[in-house]
């Protein structure tokens, strides 16, 4: 959450601070759609108690077969899941943030730093979803339908 805290000045942004939730996890999980420098959507799972981050440069996979890239970004609060709004110029990811997707998940499998198999329950995405870890490039992922 240090990352997340060090890049906002949360005087200028709507965005919620950096608060901590302890207790178990309720699977949140939620895309929003980001019109920042580059239009983009941000994945968010819940986990240990934040909200895990990968942003995906194009539109996440709806059918199976479709692969796409998902960069991890630094972890986000739990208030962030409801967020929408504009973060405004001059702020990091400057642009408007609207939610494209939510509901629930459920961990299937997790092998930290490798792969994470989770069963989406949204509205626009659901069943399966793989995200693997590109070996060579730490923050580079995989995201796609694996069922």
């Amino acid at each position: 959450m240090e990352e997340y805290e060090e890049k906002r000045e949360f005087r200028e942004t709507p965005e919620p601070s950096g608060n901590r939730s302890a207790g178990e996890n309720s699977g949140i999980y939620v895309i929003q759609r980001h019109d920042a420098s580059k239009l983009h959507h941000d994945l968010r799972l819940e986990m240990d108690g934040v909200l895990k981050s990968w942003a995906i440069p194009k539109e996440p996979p709806t059918e199976k077969g479709i692969k796409r890239l998902a960069i991890e970004t630094e972890d986000h609060p739990l208030s962030y899941a409801d967020f929408e709004g504009t973060i405004p110029e001059g702020q990091y990811g400057a642009g408007k943030v609207e939610i494209w997707d939510e509901g629930e998940y459920e961990l299937l499998e997790k092998e930290p730093g490798e792969k994470i198999i989770v069963k989406i329950k949204g509205e626009r995405l659901q069943g399966k979803y793989c995200l693997i870890s590109f070996s060579d490039e730490e923050k580079n992922w995989l995201f796609f339908k694996c069922d």
